[in-house]
């Protein structure tokens, strides 16, 4: 009940507001509620300052926000995810907006005949219990996407390659379900030396608890940073003056 809540007077918001910086603080912040409560990484001041992201070198990644949800009991994610989507939505559009690539990893849902173009129809349709989901972080034409077999957007796909192609050294990871995708993602790429950043307010998984203890995971195990997406600021890289020394 609380979720719906949540998600109505969301949605309400972002329609009053043109500039969505008060929708995007309200939501960081009651999404952070609950995690501030748990102990979650504000006990060591990471979800309550600022934190700079350099531009270059960044990309985010959007695991498996296309997707029908359709599974028994999936209600309860459902409820999660269609508020988070709306916090996704607008940290999208920020890193858009500052140059920062965005790649959808996606499972294929077992369809070794799909593309993702049909898998987006598929997960947008009025039929999908996360179509909401799934039809407002659609992915646009300057959107990457990366099709995996398995748990980890590493294992067997494109995304070591396309990541060295872009040159990028650091990760906003998001998406669904953070103890399982999300956090598989999370452990390759520290293997992988990339410096990581997994907002916790972007991040659900079938329970409370099971998506706390992925984030305590990622925060203390691979050193990755989970403040709120709120706190996020994207900062490009100044270029000298012209006929500087």
């Amino acid at each position: 009940m609380l979720l719906s809540t949540i998600l109505m007077d969301a949605e309400a918001l972002y329609e009053r507001s043109p500039s969505l910086a008060e929708a995007e603080n309200w939501l960081g912040a009651r999404a952070m509620a609950r995690w501030r409560t748990a102990g979650g990484p504000t006990r060591s001041g990471h979800a309550q300052r600022a934190r700079t992201v350099p531009v270059s070198g960044t990309a985010l990644l959007l695991i498996d926000v296309i997707n029908d949800l359709a599974f028994d009991g999936s209600e309860a994610l459902v409820a999660q995810a269609e508020p988070m989507a709306i916090r996704l939505s607008a940290l999208k559009r920020r890193v858009t907006a500052a140059g920062i690539p965005a790649i959808y990893i996606n499972d294929n849902f077992g369809r070794w005949r799909s593309d993702f173009r049909k898998t987006v129809a598929h997960c947008t349709s009025r039929s999908s219990p996360g179509k909401r989901v799934s039809q407002r972080l659609r992915p646009t034409a300057r959107d990457y996407f990366v099709l995996k077999p398995k748990h980890s957007g590493f294992f067997d796909t494109t995304l070591d390659t396309l990541l060295e192609t872009l040159r990028i050294r650091r990760v906003i990871l998001t998406g669904i379900a953070g103890n399982i995708c999300v956090l598989f993602t999370a452990n390759d790429a520290y293997m992988r030396d990339f410096k990581i950043f997994a907002p916790a307010d972007c991040i659900v998984s079938n329970t409370a608890a099971d998506n706390d203890n992925a984030l305590r995971q990622i925060e203390v195990v691979l050193k990755g940073n989970v403040a709120a997406s709120t706190q996020l600021r994207f900062q490009a890289k100044q270029r000298g003056r012209q006929g500087a020394s």
